[in-house]
Order: C-alpha cells, then structure tokens, then sequence
C-alpha cells in the first residue's frame, strides 16, 4: 500500500474528544477531493473497511479499527451567493464549527449564533443534525456535497436528501462511511428575527439586560451558558451531550406528568412532547457519580466524562446503566447521541 496516501497504526486517542484509546491499521488525511481520488484510486481501496472521522466529537471508540480511519480535512469558506432573502455561505467539511460560525458573524451574516461552542467540523454538523438553544441546522441548511466513497461519484444533496431527523439524519442510518462530505451550503437570512425563547438563554440575556439582542450578544449569550455547565473537551474528555432528549406520545406524557408534575417539557408541533433527558438521570442520582475513570459531569448530568484512562467499553457500561436506571424509574427509553464505533 501506498505510503505516501496511507499512514499505518495511527493512534486516535487525540482525534476523539472523549479521548479513548483506539489504533487504526491504516489512516489517511483527506485535505482535498483530489487526494480523495487518488486514494479510491489505488488497488487496495475496495478491499478495506472505512471508517470517516471528522472532529470526533460525536463519536465513543470501543477498540481499534482494523481498517481505513478517513479524517476529513477539507478547508474553505466563502460566500457562494444571495438573493433578497439570504447569503449563501458553503464552507468545506474540515472547518472547525465554532470557528465558521464566528467567522459568519464577523461577515455580518447572523442565522448560527445559537448554535455557537457546538465541538465538532462543518461536515460533521448535517450528520447530527446539530441542534441547541431553539435552533437545528436543518433551519439554515441549504445543501451539500459529498464523495461516494464506492465509486468516487461526488452527489449533492438537497434537505429532503438528507433525511433530517432530531439529532439525526441519513448519513447517521443507511449511509453511514458510505458518503464523504466534502463542503456544507448554509442559507442565512437576511431578514433575520432572534431565536431566544429557550429558556436559559433568555434568562442570560435578560441578565445582562439585553431587550433587543444582536446575533453577536445571542452568540455570546450562547457561549457562556455553554461554558457554565458543559466542560471542554480540551480538559476533560466528552462527547457533549450523551443522550438525546426523549420524545413521548401524548398518552405517555399525561401518564409522566401526573406522576412528576414539575418535570420540564416541551410540547412539539405533532402534540408529542419532548422531556429532559438531563432531568430524567438527575432525578436517579446520577450526576456527580464516578466509576474509575469515566463519570457523570456534576454540572450537568446529561454529559458523561473521561477524567483519563477510560476506555470505550467503559463509557458504554455507565451508559447502559443509566439507561436501565431511568427505563425503571420512569419508563421512558433514552437514546444515546454519539455514534458507537
């Protein structure tokens, strides 16, 4: 095999935020689509396992991969075009998110403010379908481009390609490592209204006595709520929020909320209601709890941490047990975020 395009035994501790020991038998930087060709080029392309890596944010290595690690690279941000209603602004998959959405504000380009702090590349973020403080990217999401990695063909998809969900899309299911997403198109309005009813950013906000926020003040606002009850990967090893925030029926809610009245909730467009997955594991004693070297953050227990010399297969034995502490408790499933590799 090449060595020049492929790298052999590389260690992925530092290209995970939870910071968990895994080997890759072979590794390639894909820094441009060329060097992407080039190596679906070469003959023993077909014959490996890949894997895609992007900032490794949402991501929980249980052992090494004994295949082809892809950790995409690729840079770039520009704006592409506009129309009365929004800029068109594509950065490559590489770009580190915060990074980009800062960069969009100094453009005079508001619309990602809410979703600032978010770890994680640009071509990570449509696979999760990130979301937080009352905004989805799916809400300024234009489109992108991605690379098939059987046949090199580079496809663009459109919203409804990408098969948005809660905390999830298509690249999370069926077309997981079978697409490389090379650029991300975000739509941004120009005619833009603040997004500030979640209800700790409007408490920041009215703190700091801002009636009429700029996107800067909610970007700001949105970084020190982060910062208060969420760690830094950098210091302690996470993937962010562990879990997704379960959604119930109304029939399972009115049961929920008879039995836990002052439980937080938040009633969705279809008449289910999404609850507090943070509250759930709180409420059964979780926060704060440490086994060994993985634990509960004890500023917010939806996060689980790695305070160094976890592994994998630990973080999903706390996780499990979560789980089943909460199913008894309440009967309601909780649904990891991070992908499980």
């Amino acid at each position: 095999m090449s060595s020049v395009l492929f790298q052999r035994d590389i260690r992925l501790h530092r290209l995970n935020t939870f910071g968990l020991p895994a080997r890759a038998a072979w590794f390639a930087a894909v820094d441009s689509l060329e060097r992407l060709a080039a190596l679906i080029a070469t003959p023993e392309w077909r014959y490996l396992q890949r894997l895609v890596l992007g900032g490794g944010s949402n991501v929980i290595l249980t052992g090494d991969f004994d295949g082809l690690v892809l950790h995409a690279r690729i840079p770039g941000r520009a704006l592409v075009g506009e129309d009365q209603e929004a800029w068109l602004v594509r950065a490559g998959a590489g770009e580190p998110w915060h990074e980009f959405v800062c960069w969009t504000l100094e453009q005079g380009w508001p619309g990602l403010e809410n979703l600032a702090l978010i770890p994680g590349t640009v071509g990570a973020s449509p696979i999760q379908n990130i979301g937080a403080y009352g905004l989805e990217l799916a809400q300024r999401f234009q489109g992108l481009e991605a690379v098939d990695l059987a046949t090199g063909e580079l496809r663009a998809f459109d919203r409804d390609a990408c098969g948005f969900g809660y905390r999830d899309s298509v690249f999370k299911r069926e077309a997981a490592n079978r697409f490389l997403i090379a650029s991300v198109t975000f739509r941004l309005p120009k005619r833009w209204t603040p997004v500030t009813g979640y209800a700790e950013l409007a408490r920041e906000l009215e703190a700091a006595k801002i009636e009429k926020p700029t996107a800067r003040q909610i970007a700001d606002a949105v970084v020190a709520v982060r910062s208060r009850k969420l760690p830094d990967p950098a210091q302690i090893g996470n993937a962010g929020s562990f879990f997704k925030n379960p959604v119930v029926d109304a029939a399972a809610f009115a049961e929920f909320i008879a039995r836990y009245p002052g439980a937080p909730h938040y009633p969705q467009p279809d008449g289910a209601v999404k609850l507090a997955a943070g509250w759930l594991i709180e409420r059964c004693g979780w926060k704060g709890k440490w086994f060994g070297a993985v634990g509960v953050y004890d500023k917010q227990a939806l996060v689980l941490v790695n305070r160094g010399g976890a592994r994998g297969q630990d973080v999903l034995r706390l996780a499990r047990s979560i789980q089943e502490s909460v199913l008894d408790e309440f009967g309601v499933v909780l649904e990891p975020e991070p992908v499980v590799v």
